[in-house]
């Protein structure tokens, strides 16, 4: 059965029954070996805005440019 064959009937069910749905997948997900590269125990850095001051005032400098070329 392919995905667009199955979404028709996806879309018919109720919001519960969707989120049961959701759940079921995400568990099947969860046990799937071969779901990389994320690794169980592992930690992972991720880059965030945080203490990033220079990318605060480019995008201030975006914001200020946006405004006085609407105007």
């Amino acid at each position: 059965m392919t995905f667009a064959e199955v979404l028709p009937a996806v879309r018919r069910l109720s919001a519960s029954e969707k989120l049961k749905l959701i759940r079921i997948l995400a568990e099947d997900l969860d046990t799937a070996e071969d779901i990389a590269p994320l690794e169980p125990f592992k930690t992972y850095d991720l880059p965030t805005p945080y203490d990033c001051f220079g990318a605060g005032a480019v995008l201030m400098e975006a914001l200020e440019q946006s405004d006085a070329s609407q105007r």
